[in-house]
């Protein structure tokens, strides 16, 4: 059953139709428990709230896939506004961007110019940028593109998705680069072809390549809910003598927020990631499939 709840609310996710009435309609049924506002105004308001708890954030203008440069051009200078307003609000927030909605399935060269463009202000603000990862039909792509950025800047990173087989070759590769690197299981839909089919294998190797990371010196975000995950990692850090300075852990803004604050108390770095924009439908169903509880969280809402 558990399962037949999440294909339909990834079924639900890619509904152009559903995106629309969403976007008119706005934040209501719960999504506002995922997603920060609409705005970059509301946005800074959930961060400076998260702030005051202790615990750090990274922001994210949702939307994904332009299909035009001009597009992607408006996507560029709102993650230029949002790196200005989190300088000015002087909030402790990163940026988070994915490189489809900057240009990267229309050219490599349109992508590229628009990322040194938000990173030329993110230097000037001292802001650092992750650039997300995508789908596997992606993931090689992105990889080139940060390696030339990560040559030209310094506080840029991206992501490795524990579910690919390619993980820890790519980690690897990017070892001379002394890589900034956030871990996550993966959230696509991918085939056993390049994925790990099985969720043990999957959660093997996010250990495999947590370890890998931490124990190479670069520093290390782990994204995960997952306490056996959470569990490992403080293991680690602890039988190596690895500082707090070189990690950090990661979460879903709205997910497990107990356990968020327990690990800030700790004495861990928590960061938060806190979702924004018009474009939030696809990313709330996607947090509704995975998992049940959400859903009668959102269901309790509508009914009161």
């Amino acid at each position: 059953m558990e399962n037949v709840i999440r294909q339909f609310f990834l079924f639900l996710s890619k509904s152009k139709v559903l995106t629309k009435v969403a976007k008119k309609y706005g934040l209501h049924f719960g999504a506002a428990r995922f997603v920060a506002g609409e705005t970059i105004e509301q946005a800074i308001s959930v961060i400076k709230q998260l702030n005051e708890k202790g615990l750090a954030v990274t922001l994210d203008h949702l939307g994904e896939f332009v299909k035009s440069e001009k597009e992607a051009y408006e996507r560029t200078e709102q993650a230029i506004e949002a790196i200005r307003a989190i300088r000015r609000a002087g909030v402790n927030s990163q940026l988070s961007l994915k490189l489809t909605s900057l240009g990267l399935d229309i050219s490599s060269e349109l992508v590229l110019k628009n990322m040194r463009e938000i990173l030329d202000v993110a230097k000037q603000e001292d802001v650092f940028v992750t650039i997300d990862m995508e789908d596997y039909g992606h993931c090689q792509q992105t990889l080139e593109l940060f390696k030339k950025l990560k040559s030209e800047y310094d506080r840029v990173g991206t992501v490795i998705q524990a579910y690919l087989y390619r993980s820890a070759s790519d980690m690897e590769d990017l070892h001379q680069y002394f890589p900034h690197l956030r871990l996550v299981k993966g959230a696509y839909k991918e085939s056993s072809e390049v994925a790990f089919p099985e969720k043990k294998d999957v959660d093997e190797n996010f250990k495999q390549i947590i370890q890998h990371q931490l124990l190479r010196g670069h520093y290390t975000a782990i994204a995960t809910h997952d306490d056996a995950i959470l569990d490992f990692t403080t293991l680690i850090v602890k039988e190596n003598g690895i500082s707090t300075d070189q990690f950090e852990y990661q979460m879903l803004y709205g997910i497990r927020t107990e356990r968020q604050l327990q690990l800030q108390q700790e004495g861990y770095t928590m960061r938060i990631y806190l979702p924004y924009g018009t474009d939030w439908y696809g990313y709330f169903m996607r947090r509704l499939a995975e998992r049940p509880a959400n859903v009668a969280f959102v269901l309790k809402g509508i009914f009161r």
